[in-house]
């Protein structure tokens, strides 16, 4: 089983010297990787939680100077909301930079007013992530590159991006939805599951694994923890490990208190055991 930890870098306990301190950390620790979430503008009013969001990307880079092992991945990036070509080369960028360190949690969003915001049609986004998927891999895989875009406003023909990865990104979808999981089954690399209990994600994974049984597709769950109960978590992590789950990332279960020492603490724990 493969375990790694949220980064602090949402949420008012957010700041630069604490994501440097605990992905740090998480490497001393043994742990997988290092996750990080994705916002860019939200509805001030009616926001769940603190609107603190540093740039996904833009964190890991900073992450990636500071580390040498740990893995980086986005739970999750939402590859609707951006144009794919500067996102592409920022991606490739990044896991040249960190030589090859990179997991691409991918979604769809789900939060319609910042859709909006951005100027994208929030009801295309689906439509928009299979275009922009296959937009991003094929600049980071044919030189020169021709796509021809429908939803996506572009017009590749005969050009050029480089850096293309010097190897490939893996991308592991979170989905919900029927057609999400198609997705994931069709193009990904691994799933990437939030807030499912092992009994739920069971019937998932058994599916999952009906479609894509090779072990190099990575099932992985995003579990929130207080950092409390070490013995408690490791039962969690037994019960995931039964039910076919390869990878579990770490979240404080509120990231709104500073219990971030101990979760990356019990986490480290648990690796160890």
């Amino acid at each position: 089983m493969q375990l790694g930890i949220h980064l602090p870098h949402a949420g008012s306990q957010a700041s630069p010297e604490l994501i440097k301190r605990h992905a740090r950390r998480a490497e001393d620790l043994g742990l997988s990787d290092v996750w990080v979430s994705e916002h860019i503008i939200v509805p001030r009013a009616s926001f769940p939680r603190s609107p603190l969001f540093y740039d996904p990307v833009l964190t890991l880079t900073w992450v990636a100077a500071v580390t040498e092992r740990v893995r980086l991945g986005t739970s999750v990036l939402v590859l609707p909301m951006r144009h794919p070509l500067p996102l592409a080369k920022e991606l490739a960028t990044l896991h040249n930079l960190s030589n090859g360190r990179l997991i691409l949690g991918v979604g769809v969003g789900w939060l319609e007013a910042e859709f909006a915001a951005l100027g994208v049609p929030f009801h295309e986004r689906g439509r928009r992530m299979d275009e922009g998927i296959a937009m991003m891999r094929a600049v980071w895989s044919q030189d020169p590159v021709s796509f021809a875009a429908k939803y996506i406003p572009s017009a590749i023909k005969e050009m050029t991006m480089l850096p293309q990865p010097i190897s490939h990104i893996p991308m592991w979808h979170g989905s919900r939805s029927e057609v999400a999981h198609r997705r994931a089954v069709r193009i990904g690399d691994g799933w990437h599951g939030s807030q499912v209990t092992p009994a739920e994600a069971a019937p998932v994974i058994q599916r999952l694994r009906r479609d894509r049984p090779e072990p190099g597709f990575t099932i992985s769950v995003r579990s929130h923890w207080n950092g409390k109960d070490v013995g408690e978590m490791k039962e969690r992590v037994a019960a995931y490990r039964d039910a076919g789950v390869q990878h579990i990332m770490v979240h404080p279960q509120d990231r709104e208190v500073d219990d971030w020492d101990a979760v990356i603490e019990g986490v480290g724990k648990v690796a160890g055991a």
